[in-house]
């Protein structure tokens, strides 16, 4: 496409559909391969008004494909983002499978987000844990929207190598969000 041996996508709920708080489950099976990078996150509605990290993001999952060590198709991140004292902040945590891939099965990635924390699960199995009553996280007490994405290389996982398979893709059975009435 224009040029390239690969592109990559996006769906987002941007200006469609918003959310503060609740519990956020997506059942999907991720796609495999050094330089493929799967993410479902959300994004502070505010992005068009005071752009990135001052909106907020909280990364429901990432992974970042590999084919050994550190980076691997079997691990998981869970993290925030966002704007403190002017300057770009995070803290996040990981999970990884016992055995297998993240492309062989399908997997639930979780949070469930009120007023004081963050928590993340994968398949149930709670792996990371933020509180958010800090006086500099109050984005994070505001609507954010979801984007679901496969990004091909880029600075974390670098580019595909010769082993990586075209076309990839993240199979997505559901997006359910569930909120106190």
């Amino acid at each position: 496409f224009g040029g390239r041996q690969y592109t990559s996508s996006r769906l987002k709920t941007q200006g469609k559909q918003s959310f503060t708080y609740g519990r956020m489950d997506i059942r999907a099976a991720l796609p495999f391969g050094k330089g493929i990078w799967p993410a479902i996150w959300m994004l502070g509605e505010s992005f068009t008004s005071v752009s990135w990290p001052a909106c907020g993001e909280i990364d429901i999952m990432e992974m970042v494909g590999g084919n050994s060590g550190q980076y691997s198709n079997s691990k998981v991140y869970g993290t925030v983002h966002w704007e403190h004292n002017g300057d770009h902040a995070d803290y996040g945590g990981s999970n990884r499978l016992s055995e297998g891939y993240f492309s062989d099965a399908f997997h639930v990635f979780s949070i469930e987000w009120d007023e004081n924390e963050i928590r993340w699960y994968r398949d149930n199995m709670k792996f990371h844990t933020m509180d958010i009553t800090g006086a500099q996280l109050s984005e994070f007490h505001e609507d954010f929207f979801f984007i679901l994405n496969v990004a091909v290389g880029g600075q974390w996982p670098g580019s595909p190598n010769s082993e990586t398979v075209f076309p990839q893709q993240m199979a997505v059975d559901y997006v359910r969000v569930f909120q106190k009435q």
